[in-house]
């Protein structure tokens, strides 16, 4: 049935998707069957082919199993904030179960690492009742963590594993992506950092502006994933 994680982050523009698509990487150059899936994306450009987002479209290229772009990102959204709002800027309504069942379809497809990811941070709302975060947890989906390295990151780390946990789920790993190479006491953080998180550090992946995700794969350890127990 192959290892299937959810990836969310600290915050928004943490790395989520520079991670996933690394850690895809890592996994094809172990001759693995990848699948890398957005089911929502904000922030869509029109093209011929209909919206396209940028961070879909480079998990869908990164992926070993070759999917259609509407099986990658289902629900597509044109404005670049909150989800939620996107879709009342376009008159639709998101729920967890229409995005259930988009992402049940895609997970049924055989791989041996599937990465889901998530829009924003734990706790974006899909409507006045619902969070994305709902999604993992009725799919019951293990989590990565992202954590962006910058002023903050430890009480926001902190925060986002106690309301995973708080969930029911499991933080099956965790990556320090440095976001900001000149935060104070930066290794100190990164320390303090693995001694409070569970689950497993996967890598610490340095400050590289501009970079794409193949300069990060030999930053990242994808074992601790490929042995997890689901």
């Amino acid at each position: 049935m192959g290892k299937k994680f959810f990836v969310t982050g600290t915050d928004t523009d943490i790395g989520k998707t520079f991670i996933s698509t690394a850690l895809i990487l890592k996994a094809n150059a172990q001759g693995l069957r990848t699948m890398g899936l957005k089911p929502i994306a904000a922030g869509c450009e029109a093209t011929a082919e209909g919206l396209r987002n940028e961070d879909a479209l480079q998990l869908q290229q990164a992926s070993s199993q070759k999917m259609p772009y509407a099986q990658v990102n289902p629900i597509a959204l044109k404005a670049a904030v909150a989800p939620h709002i996107a879709a009342q800027m376009e008159e639709k309504r998101l729920s967890v179960e229409r995005t259930m069942g988009f992402v049940r379809g895609s997970l049924v497809m055989p791989s041996d690492l599937c990465l889901v990811e998530g829009a924003g941070g734990w706790r974006v709302p899909l409507n006045t009742s619902e969070t994305l975060a709902n999604l993992p947890k009725a799919l019951n989906l293990p989590v990565i963590l992202v954590v962006g390295i910058r002023l903050g990151c430890i009480n926001h780390a902190l925060l986002t594993v106690e309301a995973i946990v708080r969930d029911g789920l499991q933080v099956a790993g965790w990556v320090a992506n440095i976001v900001d190479p000149n935060t104070a006491a930066l290794e100190e953080n990164i320390d303090t950092l693995r001694t409070l998180l569970p689950g497993t550090c996967l890598g610490v992946v340095p400050f590289m502006p501009n970079a794409k995700p193949e300069s990060a794969v030999d930053h990242l350890d994808i074992a601790p994933l490929l042995d997890f127990a689901q």
